[in-house]
């Protein structure tokens, strides 16, 4: 009988430790794979959501896991999250996906909303599952984090720009600011719009010199981001694993870490249920404030949730909810959304267009200089170097919201969200006035 028992648990035991994908076993996996790869060729996948969302699923699980066991890329480049975004845009680039799979992936992450629907989890679930304290010391330091980047990386591109014969003026205006701008939506076309009107030029001519900077500097910055986490793990005293703001003594750790409140709350359905529509309900009250107000509605939504939190006004449980659902949707989804940032979002094309010696060498030095500069400017204020460096300097570097999910994804700091959607919000909207007040500068 004894044997029986034995022999039955070491089974148990042998498949519990099988390779796994997503949780499941390989065998499951490859049969679902089949499955759902099989209507992508045949051009019976599903449109909508129902479609989407299992090819976007397993395509990402697939490229995260090359990503993840490749050497260099798992230990430099940022491991699964660049190989999903980039394996991805190759596959549509080059064929080998059918541009109907494209557009069904397409229209879902765009006119489907996809990727508000995420990043709107993971600002109010972040935001309200913080320390009260911890939100309010670290918002008050933030934005000199984000000057200080700016500076920095505009001061070197412009200093190199100049050595290298490109021209100062040339390259601050052309590759530093559109790369330093809060993506394509809120950064490069309304800086297009300025630039074309301050220096009569056509809009589409500037954004064709824009968009390539932007995407060769998103490139880069996840490339970066993955570094940093390298270098995190090769010097600890750099970084808190996700905590921007520094812990000054034991106290201190203790009240950064969760409430014994919080670790009482089982995972609770109708909880999560509920995280989903605070989610979704502050990303509507976002786009109403931008109805009245002239900054982006993300940024308006991170005020609110903070404010909110600042303030006390969500109860206790209803912020764990939201922490939940934030924490199903990251563990989940993530790997799904990175799919569609690469198919969605990335132009292949004018990242393989950029690849000149001098242009690469001014994105660079543009990127790199962003994380120097908050790196020590957020030390100097009390920030982890590289968390600061990550947030408030190379998700300004990146291409916005897509960009930051995909920054933090590589550096393994999803949590701090709210941080990387300022750095894109409401550092985007700095960007567009000091663009005007350098036009003038220049003339």
């Amino acid at each position: 009988m004894s044997n029986k028992v034995n022999e039955k648990n070491t089974t148990v035991s042998l498949e519990e430790q099988g390779y796994k994908i997503m949780g499941i076993s390989a065998s499951m996996f490859f049969v679902l794979a089949i499955v759902v790869l099989a209507a992508t060729y045949m051009g019976a996948l599903p449109g909508g959501m129902v479609g989407a969302f299992p090819i976007m699923m397993i395509i990402g699980a697939i490229f995260n896991e090359l990503g993840n066991r490749t050497p260099i890329v798992k230990d430099f480049l940022g491991g699964g999250p660049i190989v999903i975004i980039f394996g991805s845009s190759i596959l549509l680039t080059y064929g080998l996906l059918p541009e109907k799979t494209g557009e069904i992936v397409t229209t879902f992450m765009k006119g489907g909303g996809f990727l508000s629907f995420y990043i709107a989890a993971l600002i109010t679930g972040s935001i309200l599952g913080m320390d009260r304290k911890l939100l309010i010391k670290a918002s008050v330091r933030y934005l000199p984090a984000i000057i200080g980047g700016v500076i920095v990386s505009l001061g070197l591109v412009g200093l190199v720009g100049g050595l290298i014969g490109y021209g100062a003026k040339k390259a601050i205006l052309y590759i530093g600011v559109p790369i330093m701008g809060g993506g394509m939506g809120a950064g490069a076309v309304p800086l297009s719009k300025i630039f074309g009107e301050a220096l009569n030029v056509d809009t589409k001519e500037m954004l064709s010199v824009m968009i390539p900077a932007l995407a060769l500097g998103n490139a880069l910055a996840i490339v970066v981001a993955g570094l940093l986490d390298k270098l995190g793990k090769i010097k600890p005293k750099f970084t808190g694993n996700g905590d921007l703001l520094k812990k000054e003594d034991k106290k201190e750790a203790k009240k950064e870490a969760p409430d014994k409140e919080d670790v009482n709350y089982p995972i609770d359905y109708k909880l999560m249920g509920i995280g989903l529509l605070l989610s979704t309900t502050f990303f509507v009250w976002g786009k109403i404030l931008g109805e009245f107000i002239p900054i982006h509605s993300y940024a308006l939504m991170i005020i609110s949730v903070a404010i909110c939190k600042a303030a006390g006004i969500v109860p206790r449980k209803y912020e764990v909810g939201a922490f939940q659902w934030f924490r199903f949707i990251m563990n989940n989804l993530t790997p799904a959304l990175l799919v569609g940032i690469g198919i969605a979002y990335t132009d292949l094309n004018a990242v393989i267009d950029s690849f000149n010696i001098q242009y690469i060498l001014l994105v660079s030095v543009t990127v790199v200089g962003s994380a120097i500069g908050s790196g020590i400017i957020g030390n100097l204020l009390g920030f982890y170097p590289i968390e600061s460096a990550i947030t408030a300097g190379l998700c300004m570097a990146n291409m916005g919201g897509t960009g930051d999910v995909a920054v933090l994804s590589a550096s393994k700091r999803m949590k701090l969200m709210p941080f990387a959607q300022i750095s894109s919000r409401i550092g985007g909207a700095f960007m567009l006035i000091l663009a005007t007040a350098l036009l003038s500068i220049f003339g």
